[in-house]
């Protein structure tokens, strides 16, 4: 049988090589915009609260963004906590308000669609994180076809 030769992993060691950038770090030109879209549910995975800080980056990067919640999207837009609203729950309940709260504050933009917040999953405009800007579900094509003849970047989250 091998013997292991290494000794364990102490706190603090670095097991990759974190600083090394291969690329560019890319910018914005002057009036580029980036749309990130959210068909997916609030802590079902990974990919909406990873995409969220996607977003957040973009932002910082000089882009005029803009995020938009449709379908279970919504769910990431709408405020929680236990046992009252913003109350964290357990660590990490409140990260999708923080990061809305904080993506807006930097100036990002949040749209949600209004039919998806009713008829799917029964909120109404005051469930929203303060800031969001409720749509039309008209508008959701619309708001992407908008970033589309911008030329802008697109990022759509969304999960099956």
């Amino acid at each position: 049988m091998p013997a292991v030769t290494h000794p364990a992993h102490q706190k603090g060691d670095f097991l990759v090589d974190y600083e090394e950038k291969v690329f560019e770090d890319v910018k914005a030109d002057p009036g580029e915009k980036a749309l990130v879209t959210f068909h997916t549910v609030a802590f079902e995975g990974s990919i909406g609260f990873v995409n969220l800080l996607q977003a957040l980056r973009l932002n910082r990067k000089g882009f005029e963004t803009s995020i938009l919640l449709y379908g279970p999207g919504v769910t990431l837009g709408v405020q929680r906590g236990f046992p009252k609203l913003g109350d964290e729950a357990f660590p990490g309940h409140q990260n999708f308000n923080n990061t809305l709260v904080k993506f807006m504050a930097e100036g990002g933009k949040v749209y949600a669609c209004r039919f998806a917040l009713q008829a799917l999953y029964g909120h109404g405009e005051p469930s929203l994180i303060e800031g969001i800007t409720p749509i039309n579900p008209l508008d959701v094509l619309d708001l992407v076809l908008i970033h589309h003849k911008a030329k802008a970047f697109q990022l759509h989250t969304w999960t099956v």
